[in-house]
């Protein structure tokens, strides 16, 4: 009976995986779908923005950083994938409202695919950060070996735990979309992207652990240009991947049941 119940077990573990795959290659065929600059599409973005913020800064408000667009590259390369997560995740299960009605599988799995893929294009967008710290003589840091797949998890983690609970909630609150709009507008200003931490008044500081993305960008920053973390920020981190993946599940597992009704 325990042998049957292992192999049941990983066998649905095995099914799982597979899926995962499928649902992941698909999110990537369709960005991709008669694109020919490809990749370069998922890097024109950030380097959008880092150029508009760099004239702005540099050019008209004439603020004086050494290494400003490096220091942009830093922080707009992992925002890129924070913020694109959690800005399409309240309509994750709308958008797959066929399947969902059709097919038994454990939704939970359409926000990890996509937060997968943004994961992996933030990823094939490291080459150009490289590229930029060559061109400002800046030192690759052998940290990023155990720095970099320690951030990716925790920002992974995180980043699916608000999915989850934004797309199972907008399900039975439609206003829940414009309502993400409008916050991640907000905590892109207000989160060290565009200016450093320490541009940050000293007396605003102890506001930084109440917007869950800045400890993660900030310490992006740290282990990108620097090869190091702030621990401080870090257990901060560790402390909200964990939290919203507790809640995100607990609300995933609590609406999941009323999925096919209301889609």
């Amino acid at each position: 009976m325990k042998r049957l119940k292992d192999f049941s077990y990983h066998r649905n573990l095995e099914n799982y995986r597979d899926l995962l795959l499928v649902l992941l290659q698909k999110e990537v065929k369709v960005r991709y779908k008669s694109k020919v600059l490809g990749y370069l599409w998922s890097i024109a973005s950030p380097l959008a923005f880092a150029f508009v913020y760099y004239i702005a800064f540099s050019g008209i408000l004439r603020v004086r950083v050494e290494g400003y667009p490096l220091i942009l590259m830093s922080g707009l390369f992992p925002w890129q994938w924070f913020g694109n997560s959690v800005g399409t995740a309240p309509k994750l299960f709308l958008n797959n409202a066929t399947i969902i009605k059709k097919v038994n599988f454990p939704r939970n799995i359409i926000p990890l695919a996509t937060v997968m893929n943004h994961m992996l294009h933030f990823v094939l967008s490291l080459p150009v950060i490289v590229l930029f710290m060559m061109v400002y003589h800046k030192p690759i840091s052998i940290s990023w070996l155990y720095g970099m797949p320690m951030m990716i998890l925790i920002q992974l983690v995180t980043v699916y735990g608000i999915s989850l609970i934004l797309a199972s909630l907008n399900l039975f609150l439609r206003d829940i979309e414009r309502l993400t709009q409008i916050v991640m507008t907000f905590a892109f200003y207000f989160t060290p992207i565009i200016f450093t931490l320490d541009m940050i008044p000293e007396e605003y500081r102890y506001l930084i652990p109440f917007n869950p993305a800045a400890p993660l960008m900030i310490n992006w920053r740290h282990l990108i240009l620097d090869g190091t973390v702030d621990f401080y920020y870090l257990g901060i981190s560790v402390a909200y991947a964990i939290a919203f993946l507790l809640l995100g599940t607990a609300v995933y597992n609590k609406l999941s049941w009323k999925f096919a009704e209301v889609v």
